[in-house]
């Protein structure tokens, strides 16, 4: 039988660039435990067949792995385990480059100088019949939430025969741009007299009210929408002709419709006092 080969904290740290601090930190989580503890001093000892596990760990820390991930992968029992965490977490270092590269280019273009104003109209907006689905959301589960309501909208559309008119469109309250919460709508525009959906579910029909609004379009990635919606609050305060109420937005092309961020356009609407304009810009 061969003999283990027990090593001291300190010389394990060294054999794996972990530090002492980080590989009792790792035994309290549970993703590697000492291969001994001595009773009576409590000092850990590792197993030289642990080095390869401990560079592992290393090496998902290092790609930014959760612990719990992590022990999920070094505990695994079989390979399709271990491998379906490993590829779980490249798919959000994905998802993270894309946003990383994203938060680039809007700064790289606001470096290169002021956006051109997009055109800016002004009109009414007239009350339509809609499903909608609201909900008390924070603008870092925004995206998720949205993806959710909009797939629950289409899904109710299916189930009741009704069609919708207009593209499908949100209203954001200002307090969820302040304080980044609050009840948002997501509603698609129905023809009146159908019926609403049955009872239980997130979606409901409403009536979304009338409004005067200054309407501009964004094409292009929601990441960079702040450009417009500055180039249209910034119209709307030189008028000074801004009234209270959610800013509206609808989803001329959206991620609804196509996973290619140059193809998204959305109509921002910002609500207004003033009827019969045509051209604000």
């Amino acid at each position: 039988m061969t003999m283990a080969t027990l090593l001291t904290i300190g010389e394990f740290s060294r054999m794996t660039h972990l530090s002492v601090k980080a590989l009792r930190h790792y035994h309290d989580m549970g993703v590697l435990e000492p291969a001994a503890i001595d009773p009576y001093t409590s000092y850990r000892s590792y197993d030289a067949s642990q080095v390869a596990s401990a560079q592992v760990i290393r090496r998902l820390r290092d790609l930014g792995m959760s612990l719990d991930s992590i022990r999920t992968v070094v505990g695994a029992s079989d390979v399709d385990t271990r491998n379906r965490e490993i590829a779980a977490h490249l798919e959000r270092m994905e998802l993270q480059l894309e946003q990383t590269q994203a938060a680039v280019a809007g700064l790289r273009a606001l470096l290169a100088g002021p956006a051109l104003r997009p055109a800016i109209e002004v009109r009414t907006i007239p009350a339509v019949t809609a499903l909608a689905v609201r909900q008390v959301v924070e603008a870092a589960d925004l995206t998720e939430w949205g993806s959710g309501a909009f797939t629950a909208l289409s899904d109710a559309l299916s189930a009741t025969g009704a069609v919708a008119t207009s593209p499908f469109g949100a209203l954001f309250p200002g307090d969820f741009f302040e304080i980044e919460r609050s009840e948002i709508t997501v509603f698609a525009p129905i023809e009146p007299g159908r019926p609403g959906p049955s009872a239980g579910g997130d979606v409901r029909l409403v009536t979304i009210p009338a409004v005067e609004a200054a309407v501009a379009v964004h094409e292009g990635a929601f990441d960079e929408i702040d450009r417009t919606y500055g180039a249209l609050g910034t119209v709307v305060a030189e008028r000074a002709i801004g009234v209270d109420g959610p800013i509206r937005e609808y989803y001329l092309v959206s991620s609804v419709d196509t996973d290619d961020a140059r193809e998204h356009r959305t109509e921002v609407c910002w609500p207004v006092f003033l009827t019969g304009v045509k051209d604000a810009q």
